[in-house]
Protein backbone atom coordinates (compact mmCIF):
# COMPACT_ATOMS: atom_id res chain seq x y z
CA UNK A 1 0.00 0.00 0.00
CA UNK A 2 1.31 3.44 -0.62
CA UNK A 3 1.51 5.39 2.18
CA UNK A 4 2.77 9.13 2.02
CA UNK A 5 2.83 12.36 4.71
CA UNK A 6 3.08 15.65 4.48
CA UNK A 7 5.24 17.39 7.23
CA UNK A 8 4.95 20.99 7.80
CA UNK A 9 7.55 22.82 10.58
CA UNK A 10 4.52 25.53 12.23
CA UNK A 11 7.45 28.64 12.24
CA UNK A 12 4.90 30.18 9.71
CA UNK A 13 1.95 29.78 7.41
CA UNK A 14 1.20 27.74 4.98
CA UNK A 15 3.62 28.64 2.02
CA UNK A 16 2.57 27.86 -1.91
CA UNK A 17 4.99 25.44 -2.21
CA UNK A 18 4.28 23.33 1.13
CA UNK A 19 0.71 23.76 -0.78
CA UNK A 20 1.81 22.28 -3.91
CA UNK A 21 3.50 19.48 -1.71
CA UNK A 22 0.52 18.41 0.54
CA UNK A 23 -1.15 18.26 -3.01
CA UNK A 24 0.99 16.03 -4.78
CA UNK A 25 1.46 13.39 -1.75
CA UNK A 26 -2.47 13.83 -1.40
CA UNK A 27 -3.24 13.01 -4.88
CA UNK A 28 -0.37 10.17 -5.20
CA UNK A 29 -2.18 8.48 -2.14
CA UNK A 30 -5.96 9.12 -3.56
CA UNK A 31 -4.90 7.48 -7.10
CA UNK A 32 -3.28 4.17 -5.66
CA UNK A 33 -6.11 3.99 -2.49
CA UNK A 34 -3.40 4.44 -0.05
CA UNK A 35 -3.12 6.27 3.16
CA UNK A 36 -2.04 10.32 3.53
CA UNK A 37 -0.96 10.99 6.88
CA UNK A 38 -0.11 14.73 8.39
CA UNK A 39 2.58 15.47 10.67
CA UNK A 40 3.38 18.14 12.52
CA UNK A 41 6.94 18.95 12.75
CA UNK A 42 7.35 21.35 16.39
CA UNK A 43 10.72 20.21 17.53
CA UNK A 44 11.86 23.83 17.05
CA UNK A 45 9.81 25.07 19.94
CA UNK A 46 11.14 28.77 19.92
CA UNK A 47 10.21 29.36 16.76
CA UNK A 48 7.30 26.63 16.16
CA UNK A 49 4.03 27.29 17.79
CA UNK A 50 0.13 25.98 18.24
CA UNK A 51 -1.31 29.12 16.51
CA UNK A 52 0.53 28.23 13.24
CA UNK A 53 -0.33 25.00 13.53
CA UNK A 54 -3.64 25.44 13.96
CA UNK A 55 -3.32 28.20 11.06
CA UNK A 56 -1.45 25.18 8.83
CA UNK A 57 -4.06 22.60 9.44
CA UNK A 58 -7.16 25.00 8.95
CA UNK A 59 -5.38 25.85 5.39
CA UNK A 60 -5.50 22.57 4.23
CA UNK A 61 -8.56 22.10 5.45
CA UNK A 62 -9.54 24.86 3.30
CA UNK A 63 -8.11 23.65 0.12
CA UNK A 64 -10.15 19.99 1.02
CA UNK A 65 -7.12 18.05 2.11
CA UNK A 66 -7.98 15.15 4.37
CA UNK A 67 -5.90 12.72 6.31
CA UNK A 68 -5.38 9.62 8.37
CA UNK A 69 -6.27 9.74 11.98
CA UNK A 70 -5.15 13.00 13.87
CA UNK A 71 -2.18 15.04 13.14
CA UNK A 72 0.95 13.50 14.19
CA UNK A 73 2.99 15.85 16.16
CA UNK A 74 6.58 15.54 17.03
CA UNK A 75 6.48 16.96 19.79
CA UNK A 76 4.87 14.43 21.95
CA UNK A 77 7.38 12.07 20.61
CA UNK A 78 10.95 13.59 21.95
CA UNK A 79 11.22 10.12 24.26
CA UNK A 80 11.44 8.13 21.29
CA UNK A 81 13.84 9.98 19.11
CA UNK A 82 16.13 9.95 22.56
CA UNK A 83 15.77 5.98 22.99
CA UNK A 84 16.41 5.57 19.15
CA UNK A 85 19.50 7.78 19.15
CA UNK A 86 21.04 6.07 21.98
CA UNK A 87 20.63 2.76 20.17
CA UNK A 88 22.61 3.97 17.54
CA UNK A 89 25.46 4.92 20.45
CA UNK A 90 24.78 0.77 21.33
CA UNK A 91 25.48 -0.27 18.15
CA UNK A 92 28.43 2.06 17.10
CA UNK A 93 27.03 3.97 14.44
CA UNK A 94 26.72 7.15 16.40
CA UNK A 95 28.84 8.76 19.09
CA UNK A 96 29.04 11.43 22.07
CA UNK A 97 30.62 14.48 21.05
CA UNK A 98 31.26 16.25 24.30
CA UNK A 99 32.86 19.49 22.69
CA UNK A 100 30.45 22.76 23.40
CA UNK A 101 29.15 24.72 20.90
CA UNK A 102 31.95 27.47 21.71
CA UNK A 103 34.54 25.10 21.06
CA UNK A 104 32.96 24.32 17.71
CA UNK A 105 32.58 27.63 16.78
CA UNK A 106 36.50 29.15 17.51
CA UNK A 107 37.72 25.85 15.06
CA UNK A 108 34.89 27.25 12.43
CA UNK A 109 35.88 30.57 12.57
CA UNK A 110 39.88 29.70 12.27
CA UNK A 111 39.31 27.00 9.64
CA UNK A 112 36.80 29.45 7.79
CA UNK A 113 39.38 32.47 8.29
CA UNK A 114 41.77 30.36 6.25
CA UNK A 115 39.30 29.59 3.64
CA UNK A 116 39.27 25.90 4.08
CA UNK A 117 36.03 23.78 4.58
CA UNK A 118 35.24 22.79 8.25
CA UNK A 119 34.29 19.03 8.76
CA UNK A 120 34.27 18.08 12.41
CA UNK A 121 35.94 15.12 12.38
CA UNK A 122 38.92 16.45 11.04
CA UNK A 123 39.41 18.78 14.30
CA UNK A 124 37.31 16.84 17.12
CA UNK A 125 38.40 13.08 17.32
CA UNK A 126 35.37 10.53 18.63
CA UNK A 127 36.28 10.65 22.57
CA UNK A 128 38.05 6.79 23.64
CA UNK A 129 36.28 4.68 25.75
CA UNK A 130 38.29 5.91 28.70
CA UNK A 131 37.33 9.50 28.39
CA UNK A 132 33.83 9.01 27.64
CA UNK A 133 33.59 7.50 30.71
CA UNK A 134 34.78 10.15 32.34
CA UNK A 135 32.69 12.85 30.50
CA UNK A 136 29.83 10.77 31.64
CA UNK A 137 30.89 10.91 35.52
CA UNK A 138 31.36 14.42 35.45
CA UNK A 139 27.79 15.50 33.92
CA UNK A 140 29.60 16.68 30.76
CA UNK A 141 27.04 17.52 28.38
CA UNK A 142 27.12 15.67 25.15
CA UNK A 143 24.96 15.70 21.85
CA UNK A 144 25.28 12.82 19.58
CA UNK A 145 26.61 12.45 16.10
CA UNK A 146 26.26 10.21 13.28
CA UNK A 147 29.62 8.49 11.88
CA UNK A 148 29.89 9.11 8.21
CA UNK A 149 31.05 5.96 6.71
CA UNK A 150 33.16 6.35 3.83
CA UNK A 151 31.91 5.58 0.29
CA UNK A 152 29.10 7.31 -1.26
CA UNK A 153 25.24 7.32 -1.10
CA UNK A 154 23.42 6.60 -4.53
CA UNK A 155 19.82 6.70 -5.39
CA UNK A 156 17.02 6.98 -8.07
CA UNK A 157 14.50 9.91 -7.42
CA UNK A 158 11.32 9.47 -9.19
CA UNK A 159 11.63 12.99 -10.35
CA UNK A 160 15.30 14.08 -10.37
CA UNK A 161 16.72 10.34 -11.92
CA UNK A 162 19.77 9.24 -10.62
CA UNK A 163 21.47 11.08 -7.56
CA UNK A 164 24.83 10.71 -5.74
CA UNK A 165 26.91 11.81 -3.09
CA UNK A 166 30.51 11.53 -1.90
CA UNK A 167 30.38 10.80 2.07
CA UNK A 168 34.13 12.42 2.01
CA UNK A 169 31.77 16.26 1.47
CA UNK A 170 29.29 14.95 4.63
CA UNK A 171 30.32 15.68 7.78
CA UNK A 172 29.38 13.57 11.41
CA UNK A 173 26.19 15.09 11.86
CA UNK A 174 24.01 15.69 15.09
CA UNK A 175 20.92 13.77 15.80
CA UNK A 176 20.04 14.40 18.90
CA UNK A 177 21.33 18.10 20.46
CA UNK A 178 22.65 18.13 24.02
CA UNK A 179 19.45 20.08 25.04
CA UNK A 180 17.68 16.36 24.06
CA UNK A 181 15.99 17.50 21.51
CA UNK A 182 16.29 15.37 18.24
CA UNK A 183 17.42 17.18 14.86
CA UNK A 184 15.12 16.80 11.80
CA UNK A 185 17.18 13.92 10.31
CA UNK A 186 16.76 11.64 12.92
CA UNK A 187 13.27 12.79 13.77
CA UNK A 188 11.79 12.37 9.69
CA UNK A 189 13.64 9.41 9.90
CA UNK A 190 12.30 7.66 12.92
CA UNK A 191 8.65 8.87 12.07
CA UNK A 192 8.60 7.55 8.55
CA UNK A 193 9.68 4.08 9.91
CA UNK A 194 7.29 3.98 12.16
CA UNK A 195 4.45 5.63 10.15
CA UNK A 196 5.52 2.99 7.39
CA UNK A 197 5.72 5.96 4.65
CA UNK A 198 6.40 4.12 1.26
CA UNK A 199 6.79 7.57 -0.79
CA UNK A 200 8.44 10.55 0.49
CA UNK A 201 7.27 13.69 -1.78
CA UNK A 202 8.84 16.43 -1.04
CA UNK A 203 10.64 19.85 -2.46
CA UNK A 204 14.01 19.69 -4.13
CA UNK A 205 15.41 21.91 -1.33
CA UNK A 206 15.30 18.50 0.61
CA UNK A 207 17.40 16.60 -1.47
CA UNK A 208 20.60 17.48 -0.33
CA UNK A 209 19.15 16.28 2.79
CA UNK A 210 18.18 12.54 1.89
CA UNK A 211 22.08 10.94 2.27
CA UNK A 212 22.01 11.60 5.84
CA UNK A 213 18.68 10.19 5.98
CA UNK A 214 19.67 6.77 4.12
CA UNK A 215 22.80 6.60 6.16
CA UNK A 216 20.20 6.31 9.18
CA UNK A 217 17.70 4.04 7.69
CA UNK A 218 21.15 1.90 6.95
CA UNK A 219 22.02 2.03 10.66
CA UNK A 220 18.88 1.36 11.89
CA UNK A 221 18.64 -1.70 9.55
CA UNK A 222 15.21 -0.31 7.90
CA UNK A 223 13.98 -0.35 4.37
CA UNK A 224 14.77 3.20 3.09
CA UNK A 225 11.54 4.36 1.42
CA UNK A 226 11.13 6.00 -2.08
CA UNK A 227 11.99 9.64 -3.05
CA UNK A 228 10.47 11.70 -5.39
CA UNK A 229 12.32 15.77 -4.81
CA UNK A 230 9.69 17.89 -6.58
CA UNK A 231 10.81 21.29 -8.69
CA UNK A 232 10.85 24.57 -6.49
CA UNK A 233 8.31 27.18 -7.36
CA UNK A 234 9.87 30.26 -8.82
CA UNK A 235 8.43 34.20 -8.66
CA UNK A 236 8.33 35.90 -12.09
CA UNK A 237 11.75 37.05 -12.17
CA UNK A 238 12.60 33.55 -11.78
CA UNK A 239 13.81 33.56 -8.26
CA UNK A 240 12.47 31.78 -5.21
CA UNK A 241 9.24 32.73 -4.51
CA UNK A 242 8.96 35.16 -1.51
CA UNK A 243 7.19 37.90 -0.26
CA UNK A 244 8.76 40.10 -2.02
CA UNK A 245 6.93 38.59 -5.18
CA UNK A 246 3.34 39.10 -3.25
CA UNK A 247 1.49 36.41 -1.10
CA UNK A 248 2.86 33.22 -0.83
CA UNK A 249 0.71 32.07 2.62
CA UNK A 250 -2.18 30.07 1.49
CA UNK A 251 -4.51 32.10 3.60
CA UNK A 252 -3.49 35.20 1.86
CA UNK A 253 -4.92 34.02 -1.33
CA UNK A 254 -8.15 32.89 0.86
CA UNK A 255 -8.45 36.58 1.71
CA UNK A 256 -8.17 37.57 -1.80
CA UNK A 257 -11.12 35.44 -2.85
CA UNK A 258 -9.38 33.01 -4.85
CA UNK A 259 -11.72 30.06 -4.21
CA UNK A 260 -9.66 26.90 -3.01
CA UNK A 261 -10.90 24.92 -5.74
CA UNK A 262 -8.85 27.07 -8.19
CA UNK A 263 -6.00 27.51 -5.78
CA UNK A 264 -5.85 23.53 -5.78
CA UNK A 265 -6.09 23.02 -9.86
CA UNK A 266 -3.69 25.64 -10.12
CA UNK A 267 -1.17 24.56 -7.91
CA UNK A 268 -1.71 21.08 -9.34
CA UNK A 269 -0.26 22.05 -12.77
CA UNK A 270 3.20 23.54 -11.18
CA UNK A 271 5.25 21.69 -12.39
CA UNK A 272 3.11 18.63 -13.26
CA UNK A 273 1.04 18.56 -16.55
CA UNK A 274 -1.75 15.61 -17.75
CA UNK A 275 -0.38 15.49 -20.78
CA UNK A 276 -2.67 17.61 -22.91
CA UNK A 277 -3.55 21.13 -22.72
CA UNK A 278 -6.44 21.32 -20.60
CA UNK A 279 -6.10 23.48 -17.61
CA UNK A 280 -9.45 23.55 -15.46
CA UNK A 281 -9.79 20.02 -14.03
CA UNK A 282 -12.06 18.68 -11.16
CA UNK A 283 -10.09 17.09 -8.36
CA UNK A 284 -11.73 13.97 -9.45
CA UNK A 285 -9.85 14.33 -12.59
CA UNK A 286 -6.67 15.28 -10.82
CA UNK A 287 -6.75 11.95 -9.09
CA UNK A 288 -7.31 9.87 -12.16
CA UNK A 289 -4.27 11.67 -14.19
CA UNK A 290 -1.97 12.45 -11.40
CA UNK A 291 1.56 10.49 -12.00
CA UNK A 292 4.82 11.17 -9.86
CA UNK A 293 6.79 10.46 -13.54
CA UNK A 294 5.01 12.84 -15.00
CA UNK A 295 6.41 15.65 -12.88
CA UNK A 296 8.85 17.74 -14.24
CA UNK A 297 12.37 18.30 -13.07
CA UNK A 298 12.20 22.24 -14.05
CA UNK A 299 11.60 24.87 -11.78
CA UNK A 300 7.83 25.94 -12.22
CA UNK A 301 7.14 29.97 -11.90
CA UNK A 302 4.34 31.16 -10.10
CA UNK A 303 1.87 33.31 -12.39
CA UNK A 304 -0.68 35.38 -10.24
CA UNK A 305 -2.59 36.88 -13.02
CA UNK A 306 -3.15 33.12 -14.44
CA UNK A 307 -4.01 32.19 -11.16
CA UNK A 308 -6.77 35.33 -10.99
CA UNK A 309 -7.77 33.90 -14.55
CA UNK A 310 -8.24 30.19 -13.57
CA UNK A 311 -10.23 31.41 -11.00
CA UNK A 312 -12.62 33.57 -12.71
CA UNK A 313 -12.98 30.39 -14.43
CA UNK A 314 -14.51 28.55 -11.88
CA UNK A 315 -16.89 31.09 -10.83
CA UNK A 316 -18.55 31.07 -13.38
CA UNK A 317 -18.97 27.64 -13.73
CA UNK A 318 -19.48 26.25 -10.13
CA UNK A 319 -23.14 25.91 -8.67
CA UNK A 320 -24.63 29.11 -7.22
CA UNK A 321 -25.00 27.80 -4.21
CA UNK A 322 -21.28 27.10 -3.64
CA UNK A 323 -20.66 31.01 -3.74
CA UNK A 324 -23.00 31.80 -1.23
CA UNK A 325 -21.03 31.46 1.89
CA UNK A 326 -17.97 33.57 0.48
CA UNK A 327 -19.97 36.20 -1.14
CA UNK A 328 -21.39 36.50 1.89
CA UNK A 329 -18.76 37.01 3.72
CA UNK A 330 -16.84 39.34 1.45
CA UNK A 331 -20.00 41.49 1.73
CA UNK A 332 -20.60 40.97 6.04
CA UNK A 333 -16.59 41.72 6.12
CA UNK A 334 -16.71 45.12 4.01
CA UNK A 335 -19.77 46.15 6.38
CA UNK A 336 -21.47 46.74 2.87
CA UNK A 337 -24.72 45.01 4.01
CA UNK A 338 -25.08 42.71 7.35
CA UNK A 339 -25.10 39.06 7.04
CA UNK A 340 -28.96 39.31 9.07
CA UNK A 341 -29.95 40.86 5.74
CA UNK A 342 -28.35 38.49 3.31
CA UNK A 343 -29.84 35.61 5.28
CA UNK A 344 -33.24 37.11 4.63
CA UNK A 345 -32.53 38.25 1.07
CA UNK A 346 -31.52 34.73 -0.02
CA UNK A 347 -32.93 34.65 -3.27
CA UNK A 348 -31.62 38.04 -4.13
CA UNK A 349 -28.47 37.16 -3.43
CA UNK A 350 -28.75 34.19 -5.99
CA UNK A 351 -29.95 36.85 -8.26
CA UNK A 352 -26.80 38.96 -7.61
CA UNK A 353 -24.46 36.23 -7.71
CA UNK A 354 -26.36 34.80 -11.19
CA UNK A 355 -25.72 38.25 -12.72
CA UNK A 356 -21.99 38.82 -11.28
CA UNK A 357 -20.17 35.65 -11.36
CA UNK A 358 -18.79 35.80 -15.34
CA UNK A 359 -17.72 39.31 -15.06
CA UNK A 360 -15.59 39.23 -11.78
CA UNK A 361 -12.57 36.77 -11.16
CA UNK A 362 -12.10 36.69 -7.64
CA UNK A 363 -15.12 37.03 -4.40
CA UNK A 364 -14.07 40.03 -3.62
CA UNK A 365 -14.82 41.76 -6.88
CA UNK A 366 -18.11 41.28 -5.56
CA UNK A 367 -18.31 44.18 -3.50
CA UNK A 368 -15.79 46.11 -5.50
CA UNK A 369 -18.30 45.78 -8.37
CA UNK A 370 -21.55 44.82 -7.20
CA UNK A 371 -21.78 47.12 -3.42
CA UNK A 372 -24.85 48.69 -5.55
CA UNK A 373 -26.77 46.11 -5.26
CA UNK A 374 -27.28 46.62 -1.47
CA UNK A 375 -26.60 50.60 -1.30
CA UNK A 376 -27.51 53.12 -3.34
CA UNK A 377 -24.18 54.71 -5.23
CA UNK A 378 -22.54 57.38 -3.95
CA UNK A 379 -20.09 57.86 -6.50
CA UNK A 380 -20.08 57.87 -9.96
CA UNK A 381 -17.64 56.70 -12.18
CA UNK A 382 -15.78 59.98 -13.60
CA UNK A 383 -14.68 58.53 -17.52
CA UNK A 384 -18.67 57.24 -17.53
CA UNK A 385 -19.47 60.67 -16.57
CA UNK A 386 -17.79 62.54 -18.88
CA UNK A 387 -18.78 60.21 -21.67
CA UNK A 388 -21.88 59.78 -20.70
CA UNK A 389 -23.75 62.46 -18.94
CA UNK A 390 -22.20 64.72 -20.84
CA UNK A 391 -25.21 66.47 -22.89
CA UNK A 392 -27.10 69.10 -21.25
CA UNK A 393 -31.07 67.06 -21.47
CA UNK A 394 -29.20 63.50 -19.50
CA UNK A 395 -31.14 65.21 -16.49
CA UNK A 396 -34.71 65.35 -18.62
CA UNK A 397 -33.93 62.23 -19.95
CA UNK A 398 -33.37 60.16 -16.73
CA UNK A 399 -36.21 61.96 -15.05
CA UNK A 400 -38.99 61.02 -17.65
CA UNK A 401 -37.84 57.62 -17.43
CA UNK A 402 -38.20 57.16 -13.90
CA UNK A 403 -41.61 58.19 -14.49
CA UNK A 404 -42.33 55.68 -17.12
CA UNK A 405 -40.89 53.15 -15.19
CA UNK A 406 -42.95 54.16 -12.42
CA UNK A 407 -45.67 53.60 -14.22
CA UNK A 408 -45.31 50.06 -14.84
CA UNK A 409 -47.58 47.29 -13.41
CA UNK A 410 -44.74 44.28 -14.28
CA UNK A 411 -40.91 45.05 -13.52
CA UNK A 412 -39.46 42.52 -15.00
CA UNK A 413 -36.81 42.21 -17.81
CA UNK A 414 -38.47 42.35 -21.03
CA UNK A 415 -40.90 45.24 -19.41
CA UNK A 416 -38.17 47.19 -18.71
CA UNK A 417 -36.53 47.34 -21.84
CA UNK A 418 -39.73 47.89 -23.52
CA UNK A 419 -40.22 50.91 -21.44
CA UNK A 420 -36.77 52.24 -21.82
CA UNK A 421 -36.79 51.81 -25.63
CA UNK A 422 -40.25 53.51 -26.09
CA UNK A 423 -38.73 56.22 -23.83
CA UNK A 424 -35.61 57.17 -26.02
CA UNK A 425 -38.08 57.10 -29.15
CA UNK A 426 -40.42 59.72 -27.23
CA UNK A 427 -37.29 61.54 -26.39
CA UNK A 428 -35.78 61.41 -29.73
CA UNK A 429 -32.36 59.83 -28.64
CA UNK A 430 -30.66 56.75 -29.46
CA UNK A 431 -31.62 53.58 -26.96
CA UNK A 432 -27.67 53.70 -26.12
CA UNK A 433 -27.55 56.87 -24.86
CA UNK A 434 -30.23 56.48 -22.67
CA UNK A 435 -29.01 52.59 -21.29
CA UNK A 436 -25.56 54.02 -20.55
CA UNK A 437 -27.09 57.46 -19.01
CA UNK A 438 -29.18 54.69 -16.88
CA UNK A 439 -26.39 52.59 -16.05
CA UNK A 440 -24.22 54.86 -14.65
CA UNK A 441 -27.02 56.73 -12.94
CA UNK A 442 -28.16 53.46 -11.10
CA UNK A 443 -24.66 51.35 -10.76
CA UNK A 444 -22.38 54.26 -10.27
CA UNK A 445 -20.17 51.99 -13.00
CA UNK A 446 -20.27 52.73 -17.03
CA UNK A 447 -19.87 48.69 -17.33
CA UNK A 448 -22.42 46.78 -15.76
CA UNK A 449 -23.92 43.48 -16.07
CA UNK A 450 -26.93 43.72 -18.38
CA UNK A 451 -28.44 47.00 -17.57
CA UNK A 452 -32.09 44.91 -18.01
CA UNK A 453 -31.49 42.19 -15.92
CA UNK A 454 -29.82 44.42 -13.27
CA UNK A 455 -32.69 46.63 -13.34
CA UNK A 456 -35.49 43.90 -12.85
CA UNK A 457 -33.54 42.77 -9.69
CA UNK A 458 -32.95 46.25 -8.47
CA UNK A 459 -37.28 46.84 -8.35
CA UNK A 460 -39.02 49.31 -9.44
CA UNK A 461 -38.56 51.02 -6.58
CA UNK A 462 -35.24 51.51 -6.27
CA UNK A 463 -34.51 51.78 -9.63
CA UNK A 464 -37.03 55.07 -9.99
CA UNK A 465 -35.35 56.01 -6.83
CA UNK A 466 -31.48 56.29 -8.48
CA UNK A 467 -32.74 57.96 -11.51
CA UNK A 468 -34.36 61.01 -9.70
CA UNK A 469 -31.43 61.14 -7.30
CA UNK A 470 -29.10 60.85 -10.57
CA UNK A 471 -30.92 63.59 -12.71
CA UNK A 472 -30.86 66.21 -9.22
CA UNK A 473 -26.99 65.54 -9.04
CA UNK A 474 -26.16 66.16 -12.38
CA UNK A 475 -29.11 69.22 -12.42
CA UNK A 476 -26.88 70.57 -9.88
CA UNK A 477 -23.38 69.85 -11.22
CA UNK A 478 -24.14 72.12 -14.25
Amino acid sequence: MIVVRFAPSPTGYLHIGGARTAIFNWLYAKKHNGKFFLRIEDTDFKRSGEEMTRAIIDSLRWLGLDWEGEPIKQSERLEIYREHAQRLVESGYAYRSFSSEEEVALVRERVTAEKKTFIYREHFARPTSKQEAQWLAENKPFAIRLEVPPSNTEFDDQVQGKVSFEHALIDDFVILRSDGYPTYHLAVVVDDHEMGITHVIRGADHISNTPKQMMLYRAFGWETPKFAHVPLILGPDKTRLSKRHGATAVGEYEKKGILPEALFNYLTLLGWSPGDDREILSKEELISLFDINDISKSNAVFDEKKLVWMNGQYLSSVAIERLVEPVTNAYAQADVVSRAELADKKEYLFGVIGLLRSRVKTILEFVEFGSYFWRDPTEYEEAARVKHWKDENVSAWLIALSEAYAQLSLFNVDEVERCLRESSEKLAISASKLIHATRLAVTGFGVSPSLFETLALLGKQHVVARLKSAAQIISATK
